[in-house]
């Protein structure tokens, strides 16, 4: 477990042993299931802005997606601004609690999956269609983010689409601001120019912002806090200036260190699984071999099973799952 996080700054954020295991199709995680996110406590303040770092698959977008509300687990596990961020769904209709991810996307049953979200329109309606926003911070966000109001939705490029998509997330002020490679699809001078104005928003209004990316041109300063986890358990928690006393190198290259010690500490617990006659997602469970389930049956848009042995893709609560 890292080093908490502590100032004498108003918490904003205090995760509390949080643990967290995708459910099966009756709503309840599958027998034998390993939690994704297991046993994470963490805690943030106003003005701090914290960099998410993970491999792929360590588990960031599930933690940002609870912190924001979109997954329910116990109301003391998770607080934003000393309220559960899922039972509370004022904390998001207010945009204190703002939450900034790949939401433009959409799967089409039968059709194709991750297709962008295109309708003729402008960026102005948009944009402009948002109530109860400051003209005046709105006119800010166009103007950092180079927005084209005549812009058509369904002729803009990717990353046009994302400016838009940026700007109608931070019309209301926020408190509490959580991006997830939000940043994917902008060109370097629009990159650059969000991360100053959230570094604004932080020092003047004491807001706080937890970035999870695997960019890091443009980041070596602009953290507070870097958080890193690993395999859903939190592995280090610092502030910028101690993780630089660890480390002469980039920031980039800190990172890049810790994701290759991590990559070769679990190609040998694979290589110790294979020699134990163990699969891949296989555990031993009190001495048992146990086979893990790694998904409830269903598959967007397909009209079969994803486990073995079934044929029917229609499911009752009570089913038993093979594997």
């Amino acid at each position: 477990m890292g080093e908490a996080i502590a100032s004498e700054r108003s918490t904003t954020v205090e995760i509390k042993g949080l643990s967290f295991t995708y459910p099966g199709i009756d709503g309840h995680p599958p027998p034998g299931s390993v939690p994704l996110i297991d046993g994470l406590s963490l805690t943030l303040r106003a003005g701090d802005r914290c960099l998410l770092v993970g491999s792929n698959g360590a588990g960031k977008t599930t933690i940002l997606k609870i912190i924001g509300g979109k997954h329910m687990v116990g109301p003391e596990m998770v607080r934003v601004l000393g309220r559960s961020a899922f039972h509370d769904t004022a904390l998001t209709s207010s945009g204190d609690l703002s939450y900034l991810g790949g939401e433009w996307r959409r799967d089409v049953a039968f059709a194709g999956f991750e297709v962008s979200i295109q309708m003729d329109i402008s960026a102005k309606k948009m944009i402009y269609g948002v109530s109860g926003v400051d003209p005046q911070r709105r006119d800010e966000l166009i103007k950092v983010l180079d927005i084209d109001l005549s812009w058509r939705m369904h002729k803009a490029s990717d990353g046009q689409r994302r400016r838009v998509q940026i700007c109608m997330g931070l019309l209301k002020p926020f408190r509490v601001l959580l991006l997830d490679e939000i940043t994917v699809d902008l060109d370097v001078l629009a990159r650059a120019n969000l991360l100053k104005y959230l570094t604004k928003e932080c020092e003047e209004r004491g807001a706080t912002i937890i970035y999870a990316t695997h960019i890091f041109d443009g980041l070596e300063a602009w953290p507070t806090h870097i958080v890193y986890v690993a395999q859903g358990k939190l592995q280090l928690a610092l502030p910028l200036e101690k993780v630089k006393e660890m480390s002469n190198l980039s920031l980039m290259r800190t990172v890049e260190s810790w994701l290759r010690k991590e990559r070769d500490e679990v190609r040998t617990r694979r290589m110790v699984r294979k020699a134990n006659g163990l699969g891949e997602y296989e555990k031993s469970v009190e001495g048992n071999p146990a086979k893990r389930v790694v998904n409830n049956g269903w598959a967007a848009g397909r009209l079969h099973s994803t486990l073995a042995g079934e044929e029917n893709f229609v499911f009752s609560s009570n089913s038993v799952l093979r594997q």
